[in-house]
């Protein structure tokens, strides 16, 4: 078409292409008059994004999705997910659209997506539209996990659309690019299920072996089933991504089957936060009224979903219904009693196994499995990597539960303790101890590490750089976040925005000047609360 934007983006639309009637075709409303206002030119540079001969102007309607760029393929994908554990059976893009898939400068595959773009087939009444404060949040924290090392999806631009959309008061709307290696999430494997179309199962699960995890057909590990390793692989994936979660003392806040990204990114930063003061039951969520997703509890929801993705896969793992189960348990985690026994009961039920031997009440013992396993040994290699430790020992899991005890009785810092603990491998002990208003214990610790420290040699220099080299100075503060985040959308100003990019870009670099955001609020009464939506 003559009036389509040449980009320069390599696009190769694969799920478009192999995998109709997963989505509906779908175009983005024309912004009334976009501006860009946040945008990441080494993204872009990454993505071959032609920015040398477009214009702003050209960037900002490319980008807010009224427009047609060569190459791409407009679309709302559709999948289903489990809310708060209560199963929705069609949810689907109701505010976003995939754009197409890029082959960047390195030949990797990146979705790139728009938020707040308009409605589409799945937008259930809604306007299929974003405020500058939801984009801009997203852009923020993306970026910040990216520069963290956290496997996430990325933020290309936000894009001011000029109109004002209804709320609970009118707000300024935005349309945010974000870039992932794709948007299939544990949500369209369950909608697909849901509906008993086994076969477009299996089709969605071969694209994403062949797109995310073609290991699974080269190593023998587990029996001849590549359905079987695809679970593996994911599980391993998930375990890796919460923790790095929990060792930032990030919370994710709305951890839905929808929002659980079958390659392993975090996806979905609406009602995200960090925590400041080290507490196991840091809740942000507005809307999570029971705690289910809060700070210790991730783990645990990660497995929940992993073990519907698992339930999905069931009819092809196993051509036997027992064999089925009996393998998906063996690649599975290990639950309570009574939800074991309840899941098999209800997994008897949706394989018509109606008979309870024994043998099937032994096969819960090891639900999910692998999830578990993998997941304490990436916490634990994290927590070893901040305490500046290189090699393992079995006192290890104690030294920093014993640690993490006595930072939540206190109410010490998360992140500014790990990283004083760096200073006091060279005797600068001051800083650590000062954190807690009661130190003795925290000292006794001090000594118990020391000791441990000597069973693992390594210069005081070397230690203190690796440990820097985990442990962040600067973090998405909350109250620093929300700041940047009013003055956006009730004014127009982005400063401190900048500036807070700015400063997240390089969070284990200690810089002058830049005191304010390494620290927690000053109000320590008020509880910080997050909200979805808008």
């Amino acid at each position: 078409m003559s009036n389509e934007i040449n980009s320069g983006l390599n696009f190769d639309n694969s799920y478009a292409e192999q995998l109709t009637g997963f989505y509906a075709p779908s175009q983005g409303d024309k912004a009334p008059a976009p501006v860009l206002i946040a945008f990441n030119q080494p993204l872009a540079n990454c993505l071959g994004l032609d920015t040398d001969n477009l214009s702003e102007r050209q960037l900002a309607a490319m980008l807010s999705g009224g427009v047609c760029i060569k190459g791409a393929a407009p679309l709302a994908q559709v999948y289903a997910g489990h809310q708060f554990g209560i199963f929705s059976p069609q949810l689907g893009d109701g505010r976003s659209i995939l754009l197409g898939e890029v082959l960047d400068k390195s030949a990797e595959r990146r979705d790139i997506h728009l938020k707040g773009s308009g409605p589409t087939a799945y937008s259930r009444a809604g306007d299929g539209k974003a405020s500058i404060g939801v984009t801009l949040r997203e852009y923020l924290m993306a970026e910040a996990m990216a520069q963290l090392n956290v496997p996430t999806t990325r933020a290309l631009s936000v894009i001011s659309t000029g109109e004002s959309i209804k709320r609970h008061k009118p707000l300024a709307g935005a349309v945010l690019a974000r870039v992932a290696s794709s948007h299939i999430r544990v949500g369209t494997f369950e909608y697909f299920a849901d509906r008993g179309q086994t076969g477009k199962v299996k089709q969605l699960a071969d694209y994403v072996i062949n797109r995310h995890y073609p290991q699974v057909s080269i190593y023998p590990e587990i029996q001849d089933n590549c359905y079987l390793r695809l679970l593996s692989e994911v599980c391993k994936s998930q375990a890796a991504l919460v923790a790095k979660w929990m060792n930032l003392g990030f919370v994710h806040g709305v951890m839905n089957s929808d929002n659980m990204s079958i390659c392993g990114e975090t996806l979905d930063y609406g009602p995200c936060a960090f925590i400041d003061s080290y507490d196991p039951k840091a809740l942000f969520s507005s809307i999570d009224t029971l705690g289910r997703y809060r700070y210790n509890n991730q783990p645990p929801a990660a497995l929940w979903n992993l073990a519907r993705f698992a339930e999905t896969l069931l009819p092809l793992i196993s051509t036997g219904a027992k064999q089925s189960l009996e393998q998906a348990f063996n690649v599975s985690n290990d639950f309570a009693a009574n939800y074991r026994q309840k899941w098999l009961e209800r997994m008897r039920r949706k394989l018509a196994i109606y008979n309870d031997e024994s043998e099937d009440l032994a096969l819960a013992t090891t639900l999910m499995n692998s999830f578990e396993v993998n997941y304490q040994q990436y916490w634990l290699q994290g927590m070893r990597s901040k305490l500046g430790l290189s090699n393992a020992e079995a006192g290890d899991r104690k030294l920093a539960d014993d640690l993490l005890e006595m930072m939540g009785a206190q109410k010490v810092d998360y992140t500014q303790l790990f990283r004083a603990l760096a200073k006091a491998v060279s005797g600068e002990v001051g800083p650590a101890t000062d954190l807690f208003a009661q130190p003795l214990l925290f000292k006794q610790w001090l000594q118990c590490w020391a000791e441990r420290r000597e069973r693992d040699r390594q210069t005081p220099t070397f230690r203190a750089a690796a440990m820097n080299a985990v442990n962040p100075i600067y973090i998405p503060r909350n109250h620093l976040v929300e700041q940047a985040i009013t003055a956006a959308q009730e004014q127009a100003d982005y400063s401190l925005f900048e500036k807070l990019q700015g400063v997240l870009s390089l969070p284990f670099t200690e810089r002058e000047g830049l005191e304010q955001f390494a620290c927690a609020s000053a109000d320590t009464t008020a509880r910080y609360t997050t909200y979805c939506g808008a």
